[in-house]
Order: structure tokens, then C-alpha cells, then sequence
């Protein structure tokens, strides 16, 4: 009896924070702004220009890619090693440790993608006050006293590091107890230095304060990104004297988050890309411990310092400025030279690492919602997609498919045949991903958690008994994935054998990670828990949900070592893109958390992580018709693709609608579907070269002013601008079309062209949103509808080749078997497309071995030259082919070439 009322207990509380968060939205009050965090107010306090910190050049040693020194905190009389590297790719990293700590603190392992690569270093000049390095065209000064850094890219100033003498590590130390009639005598320190309360709950603190901050100065640079994840703008604001608190970095669970806002989510990254017209810079704060972020933009001054500029005749420089504040750790930040935007993004993830290619399915359309409550349910939703001729790849499950919530278990009852389950989807090309959270249900009984305790795997309190928290099972426990027993159990679990009769195909899809812990402080783990290795979750708290996904990623290449793994987490931190895709979280439905979707997933493109999306629809409360319409259309241009709802919302279906509603979301759904070539190229690309899937204007247009601030606006690779329309009842559009006159663009609608003169109104209706593409593209599509992208594999290709002002245009295609590793193998074709002078043609890219039946059905040039009588083709195995041409308004088709994608080939227009 009292088991069954401490079960109905724990329900009715778990139930009652979602229908408190549905019902009123999140809670801010119980999230810690900076002013009720000890470290934050110590740390932001400090005043500027006046640093306790300095270099030491007499002890200056010199390597072939390094210089290291002495620094000195000459008002606690610490001393600190600090070290300058030269790496590889324009690049310097900058590191910073106590000597002789009283603990060693927390150096992050395993989040780099290896070892960086170093770079020659050569010491240009050394005297006592500075030292002069460069390392290709990118020089460094070191400078004594104060201590900063000066970078220059070809001699010009792009950064600063301590330039407000903000650069501070509070070293380690035995707190001091004053004695008897002494207390007066004791120097005033803030009240949370060493335990600390927030709520109910209270934070131990057994190393006392050990935070970590530094400040970066950008000069000449307008506009600041990155910091996902926060649902804000794209360009970061102005905190502090803005009128906001700093950005925060801490993995949090929060329900209906506010918009605009700096507060934390469930992601945290700590890359910034400085921007100007003339170059960009980028700082990557290697920390995973709760982080601050102050930054100050010369362009958000008030209005009473732009009046005193204006009366005066001065026009002061644009420079941002930026202030990272860690609790614990060491200074390890890299500088990203640049110069330009992608220059920055190759070098993040040069150091974090890049997406491996997906499956094709994975950038499909899926359907998900909490719950699909049986496998008949399931079965039933498929056959509806069918049977009103919409397209679908993947079906998610979430907890209510577990048998109590016990993962790697199924609920006897509601799927009881999950292998028929899942051979009825896979025998219409569609897939299954199921839910597997990090919180373990403390049962007895259950093999995990039995394992668990009796091989001592779980997460320590500060006294060392297992913590203990709530979620979705009730009583829950934590496995510590930082011990490397835990990793290896772990990523066992996902062997075959856990599921009986379960495909292997199965992929996972990895939530509450941040962790979330409903009684804990913030919905998380409190601080002072301890880790493998004696390290406190306030150490490695951000890293805690990219480990878990790791775990995940390497148990599914070991259960299928040949089939790329798919995973979806909602917790990440830097590096997160070598394992997972992720989401904005549990957003709403209404205009606003459509709109913020573009600036956040570009925001997380921006810090490598490009298989981002946002729940179609919303996830919490139930959208109008209008808007869940407008969100299929934004959302096709996204790269994760996912409709998702909440357990209490109505069902929304997009086969439940009227059919003037099946009408515009069906089209919306083969318009994603038939780019999904250029989708599965571009993330290709993307683990090839490093540049993000997705892209801000001013990725692609970085000498133009007007861009910096649009971020309702992408573009897809380089060759798609898509528009969101993040309002009721819209009837036109302003967009902005970049470029100048000599760049083209073509709506996709109707291939109607327009030039990049700047801002243009559009008319748009229920069924279009603002599409374009590029002119200078050439854009490989898919055109025959399906009922999933696995139905597809063998249909043929039609490409468009939208002109530029000079009548040519550039693509690429990339084409394997859809699923294994293979493709590094070589088992793939990469394609290089070329359209100049009324000559298509058609090349390897490189020296490939890969057999397909996919051919060419139609060409056709968007733009087109008049006067075009026919088309030859020329290929080895049909010779020469006279080709049928057709005109259209704007458009030439080049009908049936026949010719293999395997092939070399031209088309000469005559």
C-alpha cells in the first residue's frame, strides 16, 4: 500500500510541474540570474583597466610553435603558467594554470576532435615589456605589464585578449577561518564564495571558488554571433549596460522558454564570431563548468552618447567587446583568425570536429508525437501518410512505449510485437527511432538498475552515498558516463540482444540529457555530486549530454559497425555535430517560436552543429491552422525535419486537415523531398570541408552592411535563400536579395528573376513562402513523388541550372548507398556540374568506384539564352544525341538526356 501511494505521489507531482509549465509557460524565478550567482557577481565586479595580472618575459621560453611564460597575480602573490600556440589553420591557442595548486583543477578532455595541429612560431622581437611572434601572416604580441595579447591579421589589430584587464583565475585555497577578535580584520567576501543557497537547495562548495574569466576586445567589428543556445536574435546584444543579464551557458530543462532572451537553455557553445565588413575573428572558450557572457556593442550606446558624438563632429570606431565568466577550470581559448566568415567556421570545426554524413533517410520528413500510444497506432498513422499520398521516412516513439518507464524495455501490452512493428515500417521504406534517457528508475528487478548498483556505476552525492532525483519514472538515479566502465557498459546496452527479435536498424533518440532532474536545483543536477575521478558535476556539468549521445554513437556502430548511427539529442556542448543532431527543445505553438527557429538553428550552424530543427507545429499547446501551415513551409528548410506534440495537445496529423490544408502541406513535404539531394550533398560537403549546411546572409555576403542583422532569412549551402513568414495573415513579404546588381535571383515558384539590389516586397499567399534560388547554381533535384526517400533511391535527377549575370552557373551532386561507411571507401561519386558559354557538362570530382542505375531525366536552365534551336549531347556510351528542347516563360528543359550520373557527359546548345 505504501508503494502505490509514494507511485501515485511522485505522478501527480511529475504531472503537476507540466501542467503548471503548459498552463503559465516557463517559471523564470526558478532559473539563477547573474546578480543570485556568487561567481558571476565576483566575477563581473571586477573593475576594468585596473589588472592584478603580469607577464613575466624574464622567464619566457621559446619552442618552434609556443612561447610560454610566467604570469603573475601581483595581489595575491600567485603565480599562473601561461602558454601562446600557433595552430595550424590560422589559428593561436591561449592556456593559462595555477603552478602549484592546492587541487588540480579541471582540464576538458575528449571534446577536441584530437590533438589541434601546431603551426611554425617565430619571435619577431623580445623585450622586457613585450614579445612579437607571427606565425604566417598572423602576429602576436605579448605584452608585461598590464598583461594582454594583441592579434593582427596582416599587420591590422582584430583582437585583444585582456584588454579591460577583466582576465582572472581565482586559484584554489584553504578557506580562511578567522580567529577569536579577528573578524574585523578579514577582507569582505561575497556571501557565496564557499556554500551557497539558491531555493531549497544548497551547494556545498568543498574547493571553495575557483572561477575562470577573461575578456576579448574586436575592433572594427559590427556584430557579434553565436552562443547557441539561446532563443534570441542571431546578432548577440548588448548585456549589462543593455539592460540584460550576461548570455548563460548551463544545459537546463525549460519548458515554453521565453523568446528573446539570454537565459539558458538546453545547449551550450561557447564559440563567438566577431563580424565586420572587412574581416571576421572568431574566440572559442574551451569550458564546460556554468559560464557568463557579458558583451558590450559600440553600436548600442544610449541615446545620450550618440547625441554628445553628433554635437561633437566624432564618430566613434564600431568594436565589441566580450566577457567570458567560467565557475571552475582553466583559461584554454582559442583565437580563430579568420579572415572571413568561413574561414572562422572551418577553423571551429577543424578543432571540434564535423557532422559525419547521415543516412538519407535522416533528412527526411518525420513524424513524432508523446505518445503514439500503440503499435496499431503506429501502423495507422503510416497508412493514413499513404493513403492521402503525403510523403514520410521516420515514426518516433517517446517513454510510453518503455514498460514502466524502463528503457531498453518495451511495454508488453501496448507493443507487444515490436519486430512485426517495425517490419511493417520497414517494408514501406520507413524507419523508427525510440526514446532512451540518461535517468535510470530505481526498481528492483530491473537489470539496469540492479547493474547500476551493484557494479557502483551511478553519480555520487558530495557524501558518497548514489544520488538520488526525480523524473519521468519517479525515483530516479544518474549513471556517471564519465567513469569508462559506465562508457563500455553502456554502449552494450544498444547490442541486439537487449531488444529480442528488435531490428537493428532501430535508432535512438537521446532527451533529458542536460540532465534533467525535476527536485534538483534548476530541474538539474546539483553542483557538488560527484563524477569518476573525484570531479564535481559543477567541473563538467555542460559535457554531462554530449558524452551521454558519444556513449550512444559508439554503442550503435557497435551493435551495426558499418551502418551510420542516427542520434537526436537535446543537451549539447561543442563537438556534439561528431554524434548527434539536435533541436530548439520544447517550443510553443505561436508565431514567435516559428520565427526564433531561423536565428537559432543558424546560430547553431555557426557553432558546428548543422543538423539542427525546431518541432513543427510547436511542441506545447495547439497551433492554428494558418500557423502550423507556415511551419511546415519554414521548417522544409531546416535540416532536422520533424513534427512533434505534446502528450496533452489535440492530434495534428497533417492528414487530419481539410484538403485545402493536405494541399499546401503535401507540397511543402515534396518540395523537401525533392531537395533532398541537395540536402545529402551538402552534408557531404559539410564532413569534407567544414562549412555549415545552413547559412546567415552574411556568411555569403560578409562586405555587405545590410545583412548583419537578418535572421529570418538562410540560405541552404550557397544556392537556396528561403524566407520565413512569421506572421498572420501576411499577403506580402520584404526581402532582402543580396549581392548587387550583377547577382541574380530566381524565385523557385515561378523562375521569375530579380537582381540582389537590397530590399524588394513579394507577394506571397497561403501556399509560398519567399524561395529562391541563386543564380551561378546548378541544383540537383529529385522530382517524382513518393511515399519515402527510400522509394526514391533509383529515381532520376533533374537538374536546374539557374544562370548568373555572366550566363554560367556551378553544382555539385554526391551520390552513395544512402547508409554504410563505405563511401570512406571510396564506394561514392561526387559531381561536378558546369553550365558556360551554352555548354553543360558533366565530370567525376574525384577518382571514385561506385555503380548506380540514377540517371539524368532533364535539364532545365532558369534564365535561359534565347535562340536555342537544339541540344547535342555527348557521352562515350550514347555517342552524339540530338536532345528535344521545350521552351517556358524564363526557362529552357532539356527533355530525356538518358545519360548515366556515372558518366562524363556535355550538352552543347545549338
Amino acid at each position: 500500500m505504501r508503494l502505490t501511494k509514494m507511485n501515485w505521489i511522485l505522478r501527480n507531482f511529475i504531472f503537476s510541474i507540466f501542467l503548471y509549465q503548459t498552463c503559465y509557460g516557463v517559471v523564470k524565478e526558478n532559473f539563477k540570474e547573474c546578480s543570485q550567482s556568487s561567481f558571476c557577481r565576483r566575477l563581473r565586479d571586477i573593475k576594468p583597466d585596473n589588472s592584478n595580472y603580469i607577464l613575466n618575459l624574464n622567464t619566457l621560453q621559446v619552442s618552434e610553435n609556443a612561447v610560454e611564460s610566467e604570469l603573475l597575480n601581483s595581489a595575491e602573490n600567485v603565480k599562473f603558467k601561461l602558454v601562446l600556440t600557433a595552430l595550424a589553420g590560422n589559428m593561436f591557442r591561449v592556456y593559462a594554470d595555477e603552478v602549484s595548486p592546492l587541487h588540480k583543477r579541471y582540464r576538458v578532455e575528449n571534446i577536441l576532435d584530437g590533438e589541434p595541429q601546431v603551426a611554425r612560431l617565430e619571435v619577431l622581437k623580445r623585450t622586457e615589456d613585450e614579445v612579437v611572434v607571427q606565425s604566417g601572416d598572423n602576429k602576436a604580441i605579448l605584452k608585461s605589464k598590464p598583461f594582454k595579447i594583441e592579434f593582427y591579421k596582416n599587420d591590422a589589430l582584430v583582437a585583444v585578449v585582456n584588454g579591460r584587464g577583466l582576465f582572472t583565475i581565482e586559484h584554489l585555497r584553504a578557506k580562511n577561518v578567522p580567529l577569536e577578535g579577528e573578524e574585523n580584520q578579514v577582507v569582505q567576501e561575497d556571501p557565496g564564495m564557499w556554500e551557497e543557497n539558491f531555493k531549497s537547495h544548497h551547494d556545498s562548495k568543498p574547493r571553495g571558488p575557483e572561477g575562470v574569466a577573461l575578456d576579448i576586445t574586436f575592433p572594427g567589428a559590427l556584430r557579434l554571433y553565436g552562443l547557441p543556445q539561446h532563443a534570441d536574435k542571431l546578432a548577440l546584444r548588448t548585456t549589462g549596460s543593455g539592460g540584460l543579464d550576461p548570455y548563460r551557458l548551463y544545459n537546463l530543462d525549460v519548458f515554453e522558454y521565453i523568446i528573446d532572451s539570454t537565459m539558458s537553455l538546453y545547449g551550450a557553445v561557447p564559440v563567438v564570431y566577431a563580424h565586420s565588413t572587412s574581416n571576421t575573428v572568431g574566440a572559442f572558450w574551451l569550458n564546460p563548468s556554468e559560464t557568463w557572457v557579458d558583451i558590450n556593442n559600440s553600436k548600442d550606446q544610449n541615446v545620450v552618447s550618440s547625441l554628445v558624438n553628433l554635437v561633437s563632429g566624432q564618430a566613434s570606431e564600431s568594436r565589441v567587446d566580450v566577457h567570458f565568466m567560467s565557475e571552475s577550470g582553466v583559461v584554454d581559448l582559442f583565437i580563430l583568425m579568420g579572415p572571413m566568415p568561413k574561414d572562422c567556421a572551418k577553423q571551429y570545426t577543424q578543432l571540434t570536429g564535423v557532422a559525419p554524413l547521415p543516412q538519407y533517410y535522416t533528412l527526411a520528413y518525420h513524424q513524432c508525437r508523446w505518445n503514439y500510444i500503440t503499435e496499431d497506432d503506429v501502423t495507422s498513422v503510416v497508412k493514413n501518410f499513404d493513403e492521402h499520398d503525403m510523403p514520410v521516412d521516420t515514426m518516433w516513439l517517446d517513454i510510453e512505449y518503455t514498460d514502466g518507464k524502463k528503457y531498453f524495455t518495451w511495454d508488453p501490452i501496448k507493443f507487444p510485437h515490436p519486430d512485426q512493428m517495425l517490419m511493417n515500417l520497414t517494408s514501406t521504406g520507413r524507419h523508427l527511432v525510440i526514446i532512451i534517457d540518461p535517468h535510470v528508475k530505481r526498481e528492483g528487478g530491473y537489470f539496469l538498475h540492479e547493474d547500476a548498483l551493484s557494479n557502483d556505476y551511478y553519480v555520487k552525492t558530495k557524501d558518497g552515498n548514489v544520488y538520488e532525483g526525480w523524473c519521468w519514472p519517479g525515483s530516479s538515479s544518474y549513471p556517471d558516463f564519465f567513469n569508462p566502465s559506465v562508457f563500455n557498459y553502456y554502449k552494450g546496452l544498444y547490442s541486439k540482444l537487449k531488444y529480442d527479435n528488435v531490428n537493428n536498424d532501430i535508432m535512438i533518440w537521446n532527451d533529458m540529457n542536460e540532465p534533467s532532474v525535476f527536485n534538483g536545483p534548476e530541474i538539474t543536477m546539483p553542483k557538488d555530486c560527484v563524477h569518476h575521478g573525484g570531479w564535481e558535476h559543477r567541473h563538467l556539468h555542460n559535457m554531462y549530454g554530449m558524452v551521454y549521445t558519444a556513449i550512444t554513437y559508439e554503442g550503435l556502430l557497435q551493435r551495426n559497425p558499418n551502418k551510420r548511427p542516427f542520434i537526436l539529442s537535446r543537451a549539447h556542448f561543442a563537438g556534439t555535430q561528431r554524434y548527434a543532431a539536435i533541436w530548439t527543445g520544447d517550443n510553443m505553438a505561436d508565431w514567435h517560436h516559428l520565427a526564433i527557429s531561423y536565428p537559432m538553428c543558424l546560430s547553431e550552424a555557426l557553432g558546428g552543429i548543422s543538423f539542427c530543427g525546431a518541432d513543427v507545429g510547436g511542441f506545447f499547446n495547439n497551433p492554428e491552422v494558418e500557423l502550423l501551415q507556415r511551419w511546415y513551409q519554414a521548417g522544409v528548410w531546416l535540416p532536422f525535419f520533424r513534427a512533434h506534440a505534446h502528450i496533452d495537445t489535440r492530434r495534428r496529423e497533417p492528414y487530419l486537415f481539410a484538403e485545402d490544408v493536405r494541399h499546401r502541406i503535401r507540397s511543402a513535404l515534396r518540395l523537401r523531398y525533392a531537395h533532398l539531394p541537395l540536402w545529402y550533398t551538402l552534408f557531404y560537403e559539410h564532413e569534407k570541408f567544414g562549412e555549415p549546411v545552413i547559412r546567415p546572409l552574411f556568411y555569403a555576403f560578409p562586405k555587405d552592411p545590410e545583412v548583419v542583422d537578418i535572421d529570418n532569412q538562410l540560405l541552404v549551402g550557397d544556392s537556396v535563400l528561403a524566407q520565413v513568414i512569421s506572421e498572420p495573415g501576411a499577403t506580402s513579404a520584404k526581402v532582402y536579395l543580396p549581392g548587387g546588381s550583377s547577382q541574380y535571383w530566381y524565385d523557385i515558384r515561378d523562375s521569375r528573376k530579380y537582381v540582389g539590389d537590397g530590399y524588394t516586397s513579394l507577394s506571397v499567399n497561403l501556399d509560398s513562402i519567399p524561395l529562391f534560388y541563386r543564380g551561378g547554381s546548378i541544383i540537383s533535384r529529385k522530382d517524382r513523388p513518393r511515399r519515402s526517400s527510400t522509394l526514391m533511391h533509383r529515381d532520376p535527377y533533374t537538374l536546374i541550372v539557374a544562370l548568373d549575370s555572366n550566363n554560367s552557373a556551378k553544382g555539385t551532386l554526391y551520390i552513395d548507398d544512402n547508409e554504410s561507411f563505405e563511401y570512406r571507401k571510396k564506394k561514392y561519386l561526387y559531381i561536378q556540374f558546369e553550365y558556360k558559354d551554352k555548354v553543360f557538362t558533366s565530370r567525376m570530382i574525384d577518382n571514385t568506384d561506385y555503380e548506380t542505375l540514377e540517371w539524368i531525366e532533364r535539364v532545365i536552365i532558369v534564365g535561359a539564352p534565347l535562340g536555342v534551336e537544339k541540344a547535342v549531347l555527348t557521352s562515350k556510351s550514347l555517342g552524339t544525341v540530338n536532345l528535344e528542347t521545350h521552351y517556358g516563360e524564363d526557362t529552357l528543359t532539356i527533355r530525356k538526356p538518358g545519360v548515366s550520373v556515372r558518366e562524363s557527359f556535355t550538352i552543347n546548345l545549338i
